[in-house]
């Protein structure tokens, strides 16, 4: 099959990408405040830069389309 197909997609909206992290990894001023929660995932733009981290992966999608970027999931 060798089918044109045009996605409609919206070249104005920025990828970012969400990942999840152990909170063991993160600095230890931010572990102290994590009261016992072990994941968390973390929003981040094109060059790597860490933008937000929220308490769930649906959080982390609803907080990017909230301001107009595009999430995508990170292994």
């Amino acid at each position: 099959m060798d089918t044109r197909y045009d996605f409609d997609t919206d070249a104005d909206r920025a990828i970012v990408y969400v990942r999840s992290v152990k909170v063991e990894e993160l600095p230890q001023e931010l572990r102290q405040q994590m009261g016992g929660i072990e994941t968390l995932y973390a929003v981040h733009n094109a060059e790597g830069e860490r933008l937000a981290l929220v308490k769930d992966r649906a959080m982390a999608f609803v907080l990017a389309r909230q301001n107009d970027l595009e999430p995508v999931t990170v292994h």
